[in-house]
């Protein structure tokens, strides 16, 4: 149920070793660093165009991505093949891009997995977090990592908790996930593959495979005098 298989299809992901050996999915978020200095090997092989800029002895950047002007990647960070990191892109330390994905206009990651396909691509906040295969977050979508009382963030599913042992922990967004625009994920969100989280939603906990989250609001209209 909370194994890193139970989230994401790493059968094609070429950083899947990353995942090995791993109880609960979120404790990946502790060794992201570690890998990450372990296997960069930096080089650019993709188009880095003027006006980007990127610390180039801290990453590597697969054939087919193309970093636009105004994106800054400080690294450490390995980015895979045929991604877009867009214009006001902010990609930080400890950062796994996979093949195919979007980080997009004023979209920040750091400590992160993005897995083939991902999708940031709009004034997203990605920190401590795992994105899956093809999942998409709509515009606005935050991934909020740190609790405002600076706990060690837990979890409790049909009544047990677990403690993660983590300050910092967004979330894990399963395969196929789509969040909709201005929804928020507060800290240690756990999403099934093919969730589908509607605009404006607060949400925090574990959800299933093929949950829908539906916010419900009230409009008052009123004539105006």
């Amino acid at each position: 149920m909370l194994k890193p298989t139970d989230f994401f299809d790493l059968s094609r992901f070429k950083h899947r070793a990353v995942f090995d050996g791993l109880e609960y999915v979120w404790e990946v978020l502790k060794i992201i660093g570690s890998y990450v200095e372990k296997n960069l090997e930096p080089g650019i092989f993709g188009v880095v165009k003027e006006g980007a800029y990127v610390e180039k002895d801290r990453v590597y950047i697969g054939k087919g991505t193309v970093v636009e002007p105004g994106a800054y990647i400080h690294g450490p960070a390995i980015i895979g093949e045929d991604n877009e990191i867009r214009n006001g892109a902010y990609i930080r330390e400890n950062v796994i891009v996979g093949d195919r994905c979007v980080i997009g206009h004023a979209s920040e990651i750091k400590n992160s997995i993005v897995l083939d396909g991902g999708k940031a691509p709009h004034f997203n906040y990605v920190g401590d977090s795992v994105l899956g295969n093809d999942c998409n977050l709509g515009a606005g979508t935050k991934l909020s990592n740190l609790k405002v009382t600076w706990d060690h963030i837990k979890i409790r599913i049909r009544g047990q908790i677990y403690d993660t042992g983590l300050l910092k922990f967004g979330a894990m967004v399963g395969d196929r996930v789509e969040t909709g625009c201005n929804s928020v994920l507060n800290p240690g969100t756990l999403l099934g593959p093919e969730c589908l989280v509607y605009p404006n939603a607060t949400i925090s906990g574990y959800f299933p495979a093929r949950t829908i989250l539906k916010l419900r609001q009230v409009i008052e209209v009123m004539e105006r005098k």
